[in-house]
């Protein structure tokens, strides 16, 4: 889901609109599971004389906890993304309550990248991007953190993003 051409000004153009790394659900993806494989031994290993109400309870604890554990996380997932234009940084995030930034590519005047031992096996990395105010603004796994890196600074050092770039688009991400 790209950002609406309603929030962009005029001579504005998308280059880049990304979500986190699916990385980040990797530990919800793994309660999943064994809230499901936890599920399956509780319908096989109780006592039959249990039923009803124990399949109940066991179908309760597990949509619930699928609802905590998986669907809520990826619903916050969705929801926040990193868009790149040819004249800002937009970030948005939230369900319920939107929270965004948005940075003037002319206000950032170093663009940084790191990634540890995880981030470079998924291929992703946090951006650090500073402006003239104290604090940078992290942008936290990026999917194919250096391409990125490396698209940025040619946007905002030598005016453009390299048209053939744009075909080169980091995994996870969309133009």
């Amino acid at each position: 889901m790209a950002l609406s051409s309603k929030l962009l000004s005029k001579d504005e153009t998308e280059i880049l609109h990304m979500h986190e790394h699916i990385k980040r659900l990797i530990p919800n993806f793994a309660l999943s599971a064994l809230l499901i494989a936890a599920a399956i031994a509780g319908f096989v290993f109780l006592p039959a004389g249990w039923r009803p109400a124990s399949t109940v309870a066991i179908l309760v604890l597990l949509l619930a906890g699928l609802l905590v554990g998986m669907f809520w996380p990826w619903l916050k997932w969705v929801t926040a993304t990193y868009t790149i234009t040819n004249r800002r940084i937009i970030t948005r995030a939230g369900i319920f309550t939107k929270t965004g930034h948005d940075i003037p590519l002319s206000r950032i005047s170093n663009v940084a990248y790191e990634h540890d031992l995880i981030d470079r096996l998924f291929g992703a990395g946090t951006l650090e991007l500073q402006t003239s105010a104290d604090d940078p603004l992290y942008l936290t796994d990026v999917p194919n953190a250096e391409r990125v890196h490396v698209m940025l600074t040619n946007l905002l050092f030598n005016g453009d993003a390299r048209p053939g770039e744009a075909d080169e688009a980091p995994a996870g991400a969309r133009q």
